[in-house]
């Protein structure tokens, strides 16, 4: 099949799935699975060999991606149900006082988001938004953007939560590189969507609690975790995984450091390190029986077992245009363009974040199409992990009326839609840009 028919096909393929997604409302898994058997038909691969590709890009998938989100689930759980996630947001309030409680709340959302999905961390916090509004007589937009912001940033940004993990599996980016460019590019987006826009959105916008939002404050049957604990506990897969990468780039192949690093660092490693801690620290040890602890984890692994099977449809898509040869006629294609990579990953996540509304959908599709690419110019190495905070930033951008996110929002800080356009979309925004233009200025000493 020529090169053009071959072009033919991915777009059809690419709008066939923004059509299935957004207009019949079929679960993006099946729309997937659906897209890459016919891209592959389509394409002239013969129908044994489609079969086997869709194997071969959900296995080499969900070999890494369903171990790394089924533990950072379990391990975030726990720190919800132990009330880690208040714990945190307490402690920072004390400590930066309450005339900079935004700050406190930015930190807090960054921290919580980098074990808790961004949903539930919202959902545990809100109440201190609420109280600190009730409180102060300001907005409540004033002390929500900068929480949603933090919350934000880390979920996009920061592995293990699942975006960047499924985008750094697809690329073949290092963990350790993406963490690292995550907290870079996180940071001042942090910063600027949050205590910045904030204040600034929260003097043009008053908005008070929702009658229907009065929600009593949460009582634990036990005493808080501490604050040590807590962060102790979140930074120790971090640590562990950038110290596999740097250990890689600082020491010799052979050395036993290196080699031992590259074992604990493993994301594999790191994450059950963390988690079996988390169990004991946060479970056992402070009274919660061994069924319990179970139960808990159980429970965790119900919203993460939908995200792993999307990730892993994505890996399907991406391995049926490799091996349909749509892949290569699309690498020589955006090879001609005169783009950076870095940029179209990002032009290509924003599209089918804007046109389909999910995160999660736009960077496994955007990873997919840009594969071929990344291969054809041997990008390795530090420049895979800014693509995949490029794609992250792209698919964070102009989240609107068909993103679930803009309606939790809505409906927590009972706005209209034309003020949540104004406060959450413009926020989600400025991080995608802000994170999208520290690692292009980063890919140019890189």
């Amino acid at each position: 099949m020529s090169g053009s028919m071959l072009i033919m096909v991915a777009l059809a393929g690419i709008f066939l799935l923004l059509f299935l997604v957004i207009r019949t409302k079929l679960h993006a898994f099946v729309a997937l699975l659906l897209v890459s058997l016919l891209v592959g038909i389509a394409a002239g691969m013969p129908l044994g060999e489609v079969i086997n590709s869709i194997q071969n890009g959900m296995g080499g998938t969900l070999g890494f991606v369903a171990v790394v989100v089924g533990l950072g689930a379990m391990f975030g759980k726990m720190l919800e149900v132990s009330g880690g996630a208040e714990r945190l947001a307490a402690t920072m309030i004390s400590k930066f006082g309450e005339d900079k409680a935004q700050w406190a709340l930015g930190v807090t959302g960054f921290i919580v988001a980098i074990p808790v999905f961004f949903d539930v961390g919202f959902i545990i916090l809100v109440p201190i938004v609420y109280g600190l509004a009730r409180k102060t007589g300001k907005s409540l937009l004033h002390y929500g953007i900068p929480l949603l912001a933090g919350l934000a940033v880390t979920h996009s940004f920061i592995p293990p939560t699942p975006g960047p993990i499924a985008v750094a599996e697809l690329v073949g980016a290092e963990l350790g590189w993406v963490i690292l460019f995550g907290v870079l590019a996180g940071i001042p987006a942090m910063i600027l969507a949050g205590p910045v826009f904030g204040r600034f959105i929260g003097k043009k916008i008053h908005i008070v609690i929702p009658d229907y939002m009065e929600l009593e404050e949460k009582e634990y049957d036990k005493e808080l975790p501490s604050f040590g604990m807590i962060t102790s506990l979140i930074l120790i897969p971090l640590v562990l995984i950038l110290l596999n990468t740097l250990s890689g780039v600082l020491l010799d192949e052979g050395n036993m450091v290196r080699e031992i690093l590259t074992f604990l660092g493993h994301p594999f490693v790191a994450l059950t390190i963390a988690t079996m801690l988390t169990f004991y620290l946060l479970g056992t040890k402070r009274g919660y029986s061994r069924q319990e602890v179970q139960d808990i984890a159980t429970k965790a692994l119900e919203p993460a077992g939908i995200i792993i099977l999307v990730t892993g449809a994505g890996g399907v898509f991406k391995q049926v245009l490799i091996d349909s040869g749509v892949g290569d006629v699309l690498g020589e294609m955006m090879g001609d363009s005169a783009l950076p990579p870095i940029v179209l990953a990002f032009l290509i996540a924003t599209a089918v974040r804007v046109a389909q509304g999910s995160a999660t959908v736009a960077m496994v599709t955007a990873a997919g199409l840009i594969t071929p690419l990344l291969e054809m110019v041997g990008m390795t190495g530090p420049a895979l992990g800014l693509i995949v905070i490029a794609i992250a930033s792209g698919a964070t951008v102009l989240s609107h009326v068909n993103d679930s996110g803009f309606w939790l929002v809505n409906r927590y800080f009972g706005m209209d839609v034309k003020d949540t356009l104004k406060s959450w979309t413009v926020m989600e925004t400025i991080i995608g840009l802000t994170g999208f233009v520290v690692v292009l200025i980063i890919s140019f000493f890189i």
